[in-house]
């Protein structure tokens, strides 16, 4: 037999047993919760999917990103200290570590982020704003910044910097939000200041730049908060400052080559926005948040050069607190429990039409979830409860379910690698087997 031949057996057999894929920031390869790994197991034994290694955190939200067969998460230590942990994605031992000084205490203390890697190198920004670049093979820091003090923040934000690092062409790009800078692109390679935007309309929010493109083009989008007392009645808002009673934010594009504004809307508002827009397709976002709300979808044009934005439509009836929707052959899934109503897990079409809530049961409380192989796993922020669901508009479709965390506030963002889930609670993380393995 031709040798050729017999090396490549195993290796079509690796291939049709699914695609391995690095999850190398917060919500994956392209940014939106999907996976393109296949392979995923359609239903687990009684007692939940196997767990491979439990490791012990301190308390937050800050989730995992994975590259080459390690885990990176940014943990805290109480509230003295950040500190960068890389664990072995199939041991579950800590291979090294990186603390540094981070004093302060917000509401709903502990981490925030995930960090972005980028071949060699691994970025982070922590509750306090302090932005780290560490060579993923030395483990020394090449470079760090503060992306609030450094543009004149004060107070931080009462849920403190919630950023998740945006790597871009040569850039990586967080939002200050300060009255010195809105968006700040830094030069990845040695954190000098590529471009600072001004500051931002509105109030701070939660929410991290996203790349999305329109007609061809890059654009990056944030959206920011509106005060308390804001009204919707189509005022513009202004910046904010010490006096301001009201002020609308924006959703709003940029070039993230230059940090020049090329479109803003400004008909749906946010007292405490957190995911970013989702990526319809044809020019449409989709916009939703917390606190009553609501969504809107709009669509972005190009005519004589310049962008314009139209209103598609609003809807009361979909809300996502924390986590953005995932877009599945027309539709839109999401949790949209909030601090006021209790719709559960939610499936709409794109024309605004909810198909089916699953209510309080199951409640899916601000967990997180993503799409691998048509399947999506979720995890209930309140009970820690693992569920693998068949995205359909016909009816909400549990597959399976495992109770596999411990704590509430199980809201940190999921990830997968090589067939391996990784989640958190308020003082753990699980790496759980959710493929079929393969013999060896």
């Amino acid at each position: 037999m031709d040798k050729r031949l017999v090396l490549m057996v195993p290796m079509v057999m690796m291939v049709s047993c699914g695609v391995r894929a690095d999850w190398p920031q917060y919500l994956g390869p392209n940014r939106n919760a999907n996976s393109p790994e296949t392979g995923l197991l359609r239903s687990w034994p009684p007692n939940g999917p196997k767990v491979l290694w439990t490791f012990p955190l301190g308390a937050g939200y800050g989730a995992a990103a994975i590259s080459q067969a390690k885990v990176y998460v940014l943990d805290r230590i109480g509230n003295e200290k950040d500190i960068l942990r890389c664990i072995d994605l199939l041991s579950g031992e800590e291979q090294w570590s990186y603390a540094y000084a981070a004093p302060g205490r917000v509401s709903h203390g502990g981490s925030r982020s995930v960090p972005a890697i980028d071949d060699d190198y691994i970025y982070t920004c922590g509750s306090f704003g302090d932005i780290h670049c560490f060579n993923k093979r030395t483990h020394k820091v090449i470079w760090k910044k503060n992306v609030w003090k450094d543009f004149g923040g004060g107070r931080v934000p009462m849920w403190a910097i919630s950023q998740n690092p945006l790597i871009y062409a040569d850039s990586l790009i967080l939002a200050s939000q300060t009255e010195e800078a809105g968006v700040v692109a830094y030069d990845k390679a040695t954190g000098n200041v590529k471009w600072a935007s001004p500051a931002l309309p509105g109030k701070v929010g939660y929410v991290s730049p996203a790349i999305i493109n329109i007609e061809g083009e890059d654009q990056l989008v944030m959206i920011t908060a509106c005060s308390r007392s804001a009204a919707p009645d189509g005022r513009s808002g202004r910046r904010r400052g010490p006096s301001d009673e009201y002020a609308l934010g924006a959703v709003l594009a940029m070039d993230p080559k230059t940090g020049k504004t090329l479109w803003a809307y400004e008909g749906w508002q946010c007292r405490i926005p957190v995911p970013n827009v989702t990526e319809i397709g044809d020019g449409r976002l989709f916009i939703t948040g917390g606190y009553e709300a609501g969504s809107a979808m709009i669509k972005i044009e190009k005519n004589d050069a310049k962008f314009g934005v139209t209103e598609l439509y609003k809807t009361d009836d979909f809300g996502t607190h924390t986590h953005p929707p995932i877009l599945y052959n027309g539709h839109l899934y999401a949790h949209c429990t909030t601090n006021t109503r209790r719709d559960g897990m939610v499936c709409m079409d794109l024309d605004g039409n909810v198909k089916w809530k699953t209510g309080r049961s199951p409640v899916f409380d601000k967990g997180s979830f993503i799409l691998v192989d048509g399947l999506i796993l979720s995890v209930d922020g309140v009970v820690g409860i693992l569920n693998l669901i068949e995205p359909t508009p016909k009816g909400f479709r549990t597959l399976a379910s495992a109770k596999l965390l411990d704590t509430k506030e199980c809201w940190g963002p999921l990830a997968l690698s090589d067939g391996k889930l990784v989640i958190r609670d308020q003082e753990q993380m699980k790496c759980v087997v959710v493929r079929r393995e393969t013999q060896k």
